[in-house]
């Protein structure tokens, strides 16, 4: 009976890939829109997934997010340090400097300023040069698509100067970051350069970094940081998605993809459910003759079922394909406000669970008039 649904599902070609194209218009939809978003939201916390060596990360009691950041002073890395169960504790500046390049053009870019002696926070893959390299006078390590930001048109070479609070730079190494979720040039430097870099402040201390001693938890360390110092202290986890929500309940994106993906919801299902529903219609003597030789309604369910199934797994099949094919075509040809993207598995687990909800809606349109039909409308 299966391969007899099979025949009738394909026997009108146009209406066989017009239901195939709505589910997979749908699942396109649905799983692009959908893995964009997820990866907005990841660009959100880029630096705090660059930094891998810390367990805690420790700031101002008031600061909602790893951008908008509040300045300590510098005499709170020896209240972290004197935390039972801190192994090491280290600076870590970040925040906003305009550039003015050898064109004379001015840029927005991030700088990080890292540990002067140990580098923790400095960038885990270099291109070209070392995190020793960050030792010369005056040095920083670019990331690649933002040297080509900076450098448009030229190649990708050291010893190339910026400006920065009218104070000289030297390009002593090229790195790969995760990208950030603005758009800007990422520098790195020394704690001590970075605070030289920038407009004089009399706060320059953005986060400080703890690792916690082997049989430490970070949880319980982030609470004895807490306490002891009456700043902010939270584990590289919680951070992650401490500032993550920030920004899902402070920005209208979720709103603006969550449109988005509905319309695609929408979409797939009015197109796959409205020309299920005419396929079906269009078959119903065929249907007809099947119970006036005796079948059942629950095998004619299962024919349609079996169809509306068919037609999932190769809409959602191809809608995935696209979806992938299309963030691996923006990686390749180096467009930068996409890369890095990709389709999470859990992104496949939704549109997969969403497509089952559209061929499950289109199955039942059809079903009711296979249930009722009678088997003497084969003969009118």
């Amino acid at each position: 009976m299966n391969w007899l649904a099979w025949k009738m599902l394909t026997g009108d070609r146009a209406k066989y890939f017009g239901i195939v194209f709505g589910v997979a218009f749908g699942s396109l939809l649905i799983a692009q829109q959908s893995s964009i978003f997820v990866g907005l939201m990841r660009r959100t916390s880029s630096q705090i997934l660059d930094v891998t060596e810390a367990d805690v990360w420790v700031m101002d009691q008031r600061q909602q997010n790893v951008d908008e950041i509040r300045p300590m002073p510098d005499n709170r890395l020896y209240q972290v340090r004197g935390v039972e169960g801190v192994a090491w504790a280290v600076r870590l500046y970040k925040g906003l400097v305009r550039i003015r390049t050898d064109d004379g053009q001015f840029r927005q870019a991030i700088l990080v300023g890292v540990d002067d002696s140990t580098f923790v926070g400095a960038p885990r893959q270099m291109k070209q040069g070392e995190h020793a390299d960050l030792r010369r006078p005056d040095g920083i390590v670019v990331d690649e698509a933002g040297y080509r930001v900076l450098f448009p048109g030229q190649p990708v070479e050291l010893g190339r100067t910026l400006d920065m609070n009218d104070r000289r730079a030297v390009v002593v190494g090229i790195c790969d970051v995760t990208p950030p979720f603005q758009t800007f040039p990422v520098i790195y430097t020394r704690y001590s350069q970075a605070t030289q870099f920038i407009p004089r402040e009399r706060n320059t201390l953005s986060f400080i970094l703890a690792k916690a001693e082997p049989g430490v938890d970070k949880d319980e360390l982030s609470a004895r940081i807490r306490h002891q110092t009456s700043l902010q202290a939270m584990s590289w986890d919680d951070f992650f998605w401490f500032n993550i929500r920030y920004y899902l309940e402070n920005t209208g994106i979720p709103v603006n993809f969550g449109i988005t993906v509905t319309l695609g919801f929408i979409v797939g299902a009015a197109i796959a459910g409205q020309t299920f529903y005419l396929f079906t219609l269009e078959n119903l003597k065929q249907f007809g003759s099947l119970k006036a030789m005796g079948v059942d309604n629950l095998r004619l369910v299962g024919m349609i079922l079996f169809q509306a199934m068919a037609v999932g797994l190769m809409g959602f099949g191809i809608g995935i394909g696209m979806a992938a094919g299309f963030f691996e075509a923006m990686e390749i040809s180096g467009q930068a406000d996409l890369r890095g993207m990709f389709v999470p598995w859990q992104v496949i687990a939704m549109t997969a669970a969403a497509v089952g909800m559209i061929v499950v809606v289109a199955s039942l349109l059809s079903l009711r008039r296979v249930l009722v039909l009678e088997p003497a409308v084969v003969f009118k």
